[in-house]
């Protein structure tokens, strides 16, 4: 039943950045779009990373005793990305989530990204469907 799959709850709208983008831009986008992480794509798009709120709190900290946003993503991404498969069942989803410190993964469907899962949407999908 796909239903009980992640890719019925997790987030399409994903934020794809270059690693070049500036990190004040990366920031922008993840505050306006609430989210807890960004994807970091090459120019084909493949998934070389991601970029989360944690990572940014350098960058504007430097900003605001230096007045300057300084870097771009690839100074702060991570690349070593744990990701999920969009054929996830819940409750696997849900026991990664308790074995590791993350708020978000990306979700890849055959290698290509197709969304993000958040705490949050797994969570609303127990309330749903338990």
């Amino acid at each position: 039943m796909t239903e009980e799959r992640i890719d019925s709850v997790m987030q399409k709208d994903v934020i794809r950045l270059s690693p070049d983008t500036p990190i004040r831009e990366a920031v922008a986008a993840l505050v306006n779009k609430r989210a807890q992480l960004a994807s970091v794509v090459d120019d084909t798009g493949a998934l070389i990373g991601v970029i989360t709120q944690k990572d940014c709190f350098r960058s504007a900290l430097n900003a605001s005793y230096y007045r300057q946003w300084r870097g771009s993503v690839k100074d702060y991404m991570m690349t070593e990305i744990e990701t999920l498969d969009a054929t996830t069942d819940f409750v696997t989803a849900a026991q990664t989530f308790l074995d590791k410190p993350y708020r978000a993964y990306p979700v890849l469907r055959d290698g290509e990204l197709v969304g993000v899962l958040r705490r949050t949407d797994l969570l609303a999908a127990f309330l749903h469907f338990g």
